[in-house]
């Protein structure tokens, strides 16, 4: 992307870092922190949306990055939906639920103009 030197300069990676460590810290405390099956998949989506942001990003192809992208908002996706699983069984309230749901939606948005940024360019 002409002016970013490094994935870390970029907008969606830096708000998919927040979002991973809110579901860290959210993931290691009570009934949460000892369901080792649900806990290790959410913290693994959270991982997974930065470190493909940052994966396609060292690419250095924009057809590369794209389809990085692509799985970024995915794992976003997957996030989204361990969220719903997470409130269902009452590991988090529903302001928790809420402002999570709204973070993770953020990075999806953030994620998609990226993506339409790439697109443009492509063009």
């Amino acid at each position: 992307m002409a002016g970013v030197q490094r994935f870390e300069e970029l907008i969606a990676w830096q708000k998919a870092r927040v979002l991973a460590k809110e579901i860290y810290t959210l993931s290691r405390v009570g009934d949460f922190a000892r369901d080792f099956g649900l806990s290790g998949q959410i913290q693994r989506a959270a991982v997974s949306i930065m470190s493909n942001i940052a994966e396609g990003f060292e690419r250095h192809s924009n057809a590369d990055f794209h389809r990085f992208l692509v799985m970024a908002k995915a794992s976003c996706a997957e996030l989204r939906s361990q969220l719903y699983v997470a409130h269902d069984i009452g590991y988090i309230d529903q302001t928790e639920f809420d402002r999570l749901l709204a973070q993770a939606e953020e990075v999806a948005r953030t994620i998609g103009g990226l993506r339409a940024s790439l697109n443009r360019r492509s063009a």
